[in-house]
C-alpha cells in the first residue's frame, strides 16, 4: 500500500476492484464506511455481485480477466474528457519525456509492441527508451503536444478503448461503464482524491502486474499519487505478507529488495556496479543509489564480522542465481515433478491445496525424496500420499512434520499491508511439543553446523562463517533460546566500530538511527536497510502504542513504526505543487513552511522543486518521476487487454493476438507434461470460472478447518451459479455438482444465486461460476481444493498463478 487502513477514511471516491473487502478484509472495510458517511462514493466492480457490492454506490459486473479492458476504458475516457491534474502530470511523472521515434504499439502492429521476436517470446527493449541529451538527461515537452510524448502516446494507445469497445469485451453494461468513469474522474481536480482497493482479483492473472500498472496510471493522471485518500492499495490475504516479502520471501530479492546476486557478478564490487541505477540529471535523488551501503550492511549482518573488505564481507557466501534462472513458485513444481529437486520445506504453507494445478503439485510432492512439513496442524500436503489418486506403496517420500507455534504463541512483528510494523507479545506457552519458529530454525542451523565442522564439506563456509548472535550460547555452542529481540535489533543495524557520520559520533555497538547512516565500508550492519529505525537507541519502535495525531488526517505517527522512516504516506512530495502548497489544502499530507517541512516525514527532505537544489518527488526511480511509460515490463510499456490463457471467446476483440505474448508457457516442446494441456473454446468446457475467499476459513482453512464453529458455519466447497445457467443444466439450489476443467474436478453443493448473471461478449452469452479455494479432502465430507482445477500459468512478470479466470464445466450428480 502507498498509504495505509486509516487513511481509505480520507479518500472522496473509492475503487474496489479485484477485492471483495467488506468480506475478506472487513478492518479495512470499516475505514470505507467512515469515508462513505463522510460523502465519499464507493464503487464495486466484480464478476460477482458480493457483500462489498452490496454497499455499494454503484456496482458494475465484469468477465474475469478483462480487468485491463475495464481500466483502459477509464483512461481513454479521461482523457477525452479533460479530467485529467495537468500539472501534477507535468511536476512528478514522465509524461513529458520523449520516446524514441522508431517505438510502435499494438494499434500498428496487432496486438504487439515493437521489438517483438516470436522464437523467444520476448521483446528487444531497443525502441522503447526515451529521446536523451548528452548528459543521458530525458528530452522533454512541457506542453506534453508533441506526438512522441508519453502523454500523447498514451492518449493514442488508449483511443482504441472506447466504452462500445470495453463493452464487447468485458460484458459490463456501457451506462455503468459511464457512470464509474465519471465517478472516479471527478477526483481530477485538487481538494479530491481517490483510492483503489485491490487484492489477488486483480493479481493472480496473466496480466497481473500491468493490471496494477492500469491503474497506477489512471492514479497518476489524477493526481492521486501521494495525497491522503489516495494512492494505489493491496489488501494482503495474511497479516504478514507485507512484512514477509520486505524480507525476502521471493527469489530474486534479497531483503530491503536488494536484487539476489547472480553467478555472473563475480564479486561485490560488480554486483554493485552492475545493479546500482546512475542518472545524469542533477534533480534525480536515484536513492538506490545508495545500493552500495544496503548490501553491504546487509552482508556484515549475515556473517561473521571478522571479514573484511578483502574478504567482500562475505559476498562469496551468498547464493547466487545462474544467469537466466527461475526459481518462482510454479517453476519449483514444475522442476520437482520432473525429479530435478530432491527435498523440499513446506514452513507454515499448504501447497497441495493452495497451488494451481494442484494434482501437479500432488504428484510432484511424490517425486521427492523427503519433505519437511511446519504447521499447527496436520494437512493435505504432509499428508497428501494418502490423499485421493494416491498409492502410497508406490511413493518414496520420506515426510517428516514439525510442530510450531501458533501466533499468539510467541512474541516478535508483523507488518501490515500499510507497511506499519507492530509488535506483538507472546500470549500463552506453545502446546504440547509444539515451538516458535525461530527455535526450529535455531536448532536446525545448530545441527546443520556441527556437522559441516565435524565432517567438512564441499562448501562449509556459508554456514560456518554465519552470524547466529541472538541469545546465550552454551558450552557446545548451541543458541539456549532465540531473543527474539535480538533478531529485531540485528534486523535494525549496529555501528561495528567507532564511526563519525553525518557529524554525529558513535560507539561500536550502537544501533544505526536510520538507514541514512549506513555505510559502504563495513562499519555498519543491517539485516534490512527499510527497517533501520525500526529498533534503535529509542528502543521498539515498532511497540509504540499512542494515539496521538497531530496531522487531523490519521497519520498517528507514533503508534507502531512505518518503513520506510516512519513515512506514512509514500511519494508525499507529490502531493504538492512545485511551491510546496498542498494539492490539498483541507487534508494536506506535508507542507513547506518556507523553511522546513511539516506534517509526515517528507520523502526526502530537500526544499520545494522551485527552489535550487531540490530533488524531484519519485526519488527511487534513476529519472526522479513516476513512470506512466513503465519499459521495464515485459510485455510492454503500456498496458494491453490480452485474453486469459483459458478463455471462452476464440480471438482478442482487440488484435490478432490472443494471449500476454510474454507469459511463460508450460505447455509446448517436446517436453511438455499432460498436467500442463491448457482448453480454450473447447465445448467440453463452455464456463468461466473464477476462484474467492470467504470470511470465515483463512488461506487454504489448515486453521480454520480445525475450529468447529467456523467449519459448522461453512463446513464444505461449494460453486455459485446464475438461476440462468442452472435452469440451463437442470441443477437446482443445495445439489450436489461435478465441477471438472482440463485439469482435474472436484464435487461441490450448488447456490444458486443472481449474484452472478450471465454476461453478453460479441453476441454470445457467456456464464461465469465461482468457487472458494479454502478445503481440501483432509477434512471429511468438506470436498477437495478448487484448485485442482486452474492451469499452470503465470503473469510474465512475476510468475503468479492465473487462478481467477479459466473454463469449467458444471454437471449436475446423480
Amino acid at each position: 500500500m502507498t498509504n495505509h487502513w486509516i487513511d481509505i477514511r480520507n479518500s472522496d471516491v473509492i475503487l474496489v476492484m479485484g477485492s471483495n473487502a467488506a468480506e475478506n478484509h472487513p478492518i479495512s472495510f470499516r475505514y470505507v464506511l467512515e469515508a462513505r458517511e463522510r460523502g465519499a462514493k464507493l464503487l464495486s466492480v466484480d464478476p460477482r455481485f458480493t457483500r462489498t457490492s452490496a454497499r455499494a454506490d454503484v456496482y458494475a459486473p465484469l468477465r474475469s480477466g478483462t480487468d485491463i479492458a475495464f481500466l483502459g476504458g477509464m483512461i481513454n475516457y479521461i482523457l477525452e474528457n479533460g479530467l485529467y491534474h495537468r500539472e501534477y502530470l507535468r511536476l512528478h511523472t514522465n509524461a513529458t519525456f520523449l520516446v524514441d521515434p522508431r517505438f510502435r504499439m499494438p494499434g500498428e502492429l496487432d496486438g504487439l509492441f515493437s521489438g517483438y521476436n516470436a522464437e523467444t517470446r520476448s521483446y528487444d527493449k531497443s525502441t522503447w527508451g526515451f529521446q536523451r541529451d548528452e548528459n543521458g538527461v530525458p528530452r522533454t515537452d512541457p506542453e506534453m503536444e508533441d506526438p512522441n510524448c508519453v502523454f500523447q502516446l498514451l492518449k493514442k494507445h488508449f483511443s482504441r478503448y472506447t466504452l462500445e469497445v470495453v463493452s464487447d469485451i468485458t460484458g459490463t453494461p456501457v451506462k455503468k461503464l459511464e457512470q464509474i468513469y465519471r465517478i472516479y474522474g471527478s477526483t481530477g481536480r485538487p481538494g479530491r482524491a481517490a483510492t483503489i482497493m485491490y487484492a489477488m482479483g486483480w493479481t493472480q492473472h496473466t496480466v497481473g502486474t500491468q493490471n496494477i500498472r492500469t491503474m497506477a496510471i489512471i492514479q497518476l493522471l489524477l493526481g492521486n499519487i501521494g495525497v491522503a485518500g489516495g494512492g494505489v492499495n493491496a489488501l494482503r490475504g495474511e497479516s504478514n505478507v507485507q512484512g514477509s516479502t520486505d524480507h525476502c520471501l521471493l527469489f530474486h530479492i534479497l531483503p530491503g529488495y536488494l536484487p539476489t546476486p547472480k553467478a555472473s557478478l563475480k564479486d561485490l564490487a560488480t554486483y554493485i556496479a552492475k545493479t546500482t541505477p546512475t542518472t545524469g540529471d542533477p534533480q534525480s535523488a536515484n536513492w538506490w543509489g545508495n545500493r552500495g551501503k544496503y548490501i553491504t550492511s546487509l552482508l556484515r549482518a549475515h556473517f561473521d564480522t571478522s571479514l573484511t573488505a578483502a574478504d567482500e564481507f562475505g559476498y562469496q557466501l551468498l547464493p547466487k542465481l545462474d544467469d537466466g534462472q527461475n526459481a518462482s513458485w510454479l517453476m519449483l513444481f514444475d522442476r520437482m515433478i520432473r525429479g530435478q529437486i530432491k527435498g523440499f520445506f513446506a514452513w507454515g504453507q499448504n501447497p497441495a491445496c493452495s497451488g494451481s494445478n494442484a494434482n501437479k503439485v500432488r504428484r510432484a510432492l511424490a517425486r521427492l525424496d523427503w519433505m519437511v512439513v511446519v504447521n499447527l496442524f496436520d494437512n493435505e500436503t504432509a499428508s497428501f500420499w494418502k490423499g485421493p489418486g494416491m498409492d502410497p506403496a508406490r511413493i518414496d517420500t520420506e515426510v517428516f512434520f514439525l510442530p510450531v507455534a501458533a501466533s499468539f504463541e510467541k512474541e516478535g512483528s508483523v507488518t501490515n499491508s500499510g507497511r506499519w510494523a507492530q509488535w506483538r507479545y507472546q500470549a500463552v506457552e506453545p502446546l504440547g511439543d509444539s515451538r516458535h519458529d525461530s527455535e526450529i530454525m535455531n536448532e536446525l542451523y545448530f545441527r546443520v553446523r556441527q556437522r559441516y565442522a565435524a565432517e567438512g564439506g564441499a562448501f562449509p563456509d556459508p554456514i560456518l562463517k554465519l552470524s547466529w548472535n541472538y541469545g546465550f550460547r552454551m558450552p557446545d555452542g548451541r543458541v539456549r533460546k532465540i531473543d527474539i529481540h535480538a533478531v529485531a535489533r540485528e534486523i535494525n543495524g549496529y555501528f561495528l566500530r567507532d564511526k563519525v557520520v553525518k557529524g554525529k559520533s558513535f560507539k561500536k555497538g550502537d544501533l544505526v538511527p536510520s538507514f541514512a547512516y549506513l555505510q559502504d565500508d563495513g562499519s555498519t550492519s543491517s539485516g534490512n536497510w527499510l527497517y533501520c529505525q525500526s529498533y534503535n537507541g529509542n528502543g521498539n519502535n515498532m511497540a509504540r502504542r499512542s494515539h496521538r495525531d497531530p496531522s487531523g488526517i490519521g497519520l498517528y505517527p507514533e503508534w507502531a513504526w512505518c518503513w520506510p522512516v516512519n513515512r506514512r504516506i509514500l511519494y508525499n512530495r507529490a502531493s504538492v505543487n512545485a511551491d510546496g502548497v498542498p494539492w490539498d489544502r483541507k487534508r494536506p499530507v506535508i507542507w513547506w513552511t518556507g523553511t522546513r517541512w511539516e506534517g509526515d516525514v517528507p520523502d526526502g527532505g530537500w526544499k520545494p522543486l522551485s527552489q535550487p537544489g531540490s530533488k524531484k518527488s519519485f526519488i527511487m526511480l534513476p529519472d526522479g518521476v513516476a513512470s506512466i511509460f513503465g519499459a521495464k515490463m515485459k510485455e510492454g510499456p503500456f498496458p494491453e487487454h490480452y485474453e486469459p490463457l483459458e478463455s471462452p471467446i476464440e480471438a482478442n476483440p482487440l488484435s490478432g493476438t490472443r494471449n500476454n505474448p510474454a507469459m511463460k508457457l508450460f505447455h509446448e516442446g517436446k517436453d511438455r507434461l499432460p498436467e500442463d494441456v491448457f482448453y480454450t473454446s473447447d465445448k467440453r468446457y463452455p464456463f468461466v470460472a473464477t476462484t474467492y475467499r470467504v470470511t470465515e476459513h483463512w488461506q487454504t482453512g489448515v486453521m480454520s478447518r480445525n475450529t468447529p464453529w467456523l467449519l459448522e458455519m461453512q463446513p464444505q466447497l461449494f460453486v455459485e451459479l446464475s438461476p440462468e445457467l442452472a435452469r440451463e443444466r437442470g441443477i437446482g439450489d443445495g445439489e450436489k455438482v461435478r465441477v471438472s476443467s482440463g485439469r482435474g474436478s472436484v464435487e461441490a453443493i450448488a447456490i444458486v444465486t443472481r449474484r452472478f448473471r450471465p454476461f453478453r461478449i460479441r453476441g454470445k452469452t457467456i456464464h461465469q461460476v465461482g468457487l472458494p479455494w479454502c478445503f481440501g479432502w483432509s477434512t471429511p465430507n468438506a470436498g477437495d481444493s478448487a484448485n485442482l482445477l486452474t492451469p499452470t500459468i503465470g503473469d510474465a512478470n512475476t510468475m503468479i498463478p492465473e487462478t481467477k479466470a479459466f473454463m469449467v464445466n458444471v454437471e449436475k450428480l446423480g
